[in-house]
């Protein structure tokens, strides 16, 4: 049996132990802290990283990070209709349609002119309207880049100026309703379109005085 004096120090000791179990104050210090790091890879696209590092509770480890540059996504809206790209994703080896995105490999000053090369490169468009609506981060379980979100509106052709890698891209122009069911029936699963046009239909409502369409 244990004494008064026993049971209160075990209590202490208990209370301790849950006050130390505690996950850490989102507003105070990471819950992970790097110990080391060293680059396992690069090429002209990506920069990977290996890094050690001390969990809260503790444990040590290892996180791999992929670094990417800035990169822009596009929603060319044409009236009631919506300008896509097709092409050949090859880690997942099959030909999809997604919104116009990219990267200049490079780090940039100005989304904006990232955004209108990509909008060239891709579809040979020029917008003589582009919003801003905000910034994503891709995957970020692993992948450390950002991903800047802009309407295009007002859209004229001009000369196509694609990458190399770009080779095979076509020029899709569908319905905004066909490219919503698109993305429902599982046909565009590409998580960057769906989230930037998740956050467009967000800022249509907070925008809009009234239903409008889109």
């Amino acid at each position: 049996m244990l004494t008064c004096q026993a049971a209160k120090r075990t209590c202490q000791t208990s209370a301790v132990s849950i006050k130390e179990a505690q996950p850490p104050d989102p507003a105070g210090m990471p819950s992970i802290t790097t110990l080391a790091s060293r680059e396992v890879y690069r090429n002209a696209w990506m920069r990977v990283r290996e890094d050690a590092i001390l969990r809260s509770n503790g444990r040590q480890g290892i996180y791999g990070v992929v670094e990417k540059d800035d990169a822009a996504i596009i929603i060319p809206i044409d009236g009631e209709r919506i300008w896509l790209v097709e092409q050949f994703r090859y880690t997942i080896q099959k030909r999809v349609c997604e919104l116009p995105q990219g990267s200049w490999e490079m780090n940039i000053d100005d989304p904006e002119e990232l955004a209108r090369g990509e909008l060239r490169e891709e579809l040979g468009l020029h917008a003589a309207e582009m919003t801003y609506l905000g910034t994503t981060w891709i995957a970020y379980g692993f992948t450390r880049q950002r991903q800047h979100v802009f309407v295009a509106r007002e859209l004229s052709p001009v000369d196509k100026d694609p990458d190399p890698e770009e080779h095979d891209l076509m020029m899709r122009s569908v319905p905004i309703s066909e490219f919503e069911q698109m993305m429902l029936d599982g046909e565009i699963r590409d998580d960057c379109t769906l989230a930037a046009w998740a956050l467009y239909l967000l800022w249509r409502r907070r925008h809009s005085p009234e239903p409008a369409n889109l």
